[in-house]
């Protein structure tokens, strides 16, 4: 999604045909052969931060404190992790809108190991006052993230991985909440681009038991409802299924049960396919540790069998 991001980044700042003055895009020493087109707009108004992300962070939170609309790109976890005493103190606590940009999220990093995972990175956030975050699932997701993001008052984390849908599929209009399939099986709800990885073999079932299959990518749920639709599938099904590349404390999943647990409405059967962890025997690629996890196809198609 870096080129898209790139993209969306550079059509915002020239929008009105010349570099928008008050944007300004911070980096910490990443973005080499993808970002250079948002260098070369925004000039002096790209910057270079070093591997300084706890000063970046605070840097930015000034900027933005000066009415200035601030970007923060890294990999995922030097994003939200090791800053998030100055994202906690310097941009939530005085609400100010700061939109972190984190490549990789989940297991994006896969071989390079637990430190450049990012498993736990939007439950974390979510913790803090007027957090929003975004989980992309497409490619094509991009413009309107950045549009939707740089337009809130608020802070937010843009959890970016790939988008992972079949071939030559034709993805929908970017919308917090979209239904991907339909059929007379479960729902499942995934987030970000793990839905991608599911379509073509949910397509492949018979229509009676093809799950309705929904994607979120806009956290909290207190600022993106659940769509009547998808209220009404859940009340109607035998089974919810939750598939999430994060771990399964502070989840999507928590946040939803404690949503619908205050609705009054039930769920007869529940599933929750999460990152089992940080650490694993061996590592390998993100859809090698996304095995481990179960959070694969087979996995998945194994589980709605079981409940079929």
């Amino acid at each position: 999604m870096r080129k898209q991001l790139c993209d969306a980044l550079v059509a915002r700042a020239t929008k009105s045909g010349t570099a928008k003055p008050e944007m300004v895009f911070l980096t910490g020493d990443l973005g080499f052969m993808a970002l250079e087109t948002l260098q070369q707009t925004l000039g002096s108004r790209f910057i270079n931060a070093g591997v300084a992300e706890q000063n970046m962070v605070s840097v930015a939170a000034g900027l933005a404190r000066q009415n200035l609309e601030v970007w923060v790109y890294s990999i995922a976890p030097f994003c939200y992790a090791r800053p998030f005493e100055q994202i906690r103190n310097d941009i939530a606590f005085h609400n100010l809108p700061v939109k972190l940009i984190g490549n990789g999220g989940g297991y994006g990093y896969g071989v390079m190991g637990p430190t450049h995972h990012a498993i736990e990175d939007y439950g974390v956030l979510l913790t803090l006052p007027n957090m929003s975050v975004y989980v992309p699932a497409f490619d094509e997701d991009m413009d309107a993230v950045i549009m939707r993001a740089g337009a809130s008052s608020r802070p937010a984390y843009i959890r970016m991985g790939r988008g992972e849908p079949p071939k030559d599929y034709t993805v929908p209009a970017y919308a917090p909440w979209r239904q991907l399939t339909s059929g007379g099986g479960p729902v499942v709800i995934a987030v970000g681009p793990l839905a991608g990885t599911y379509i073509g073999a949910f397509e492949r079932l018979p229509a009676e038991r093809r799950p309705n299959l929904w994607i979120v990518a806009e956290l909290p749920i207190e600022q993106n409802p659940l769509p009547a639709e998808l209220l009404s599938q859940i009340e109607k099904s035998s089974s919810l299924c939750v598939a999430e590349e994060h771990v399964r404390h502070g989840g999507f999943a928590s946040e939803l049960m404690l949503h619908l647990a205050e609705k009054n409405i039930a769920v007869r059967r529940f599933r929750h396919l999460y990152a089992r962890a940080h650490h694993f025997e061996r590592y390998g690629s993100q859809n090698f540790l996304r095995k481990q996890s179960a959070l694969d196809v087979d996995s998945m198609l194994a589980i709605l069998q079981g409940d079929s």
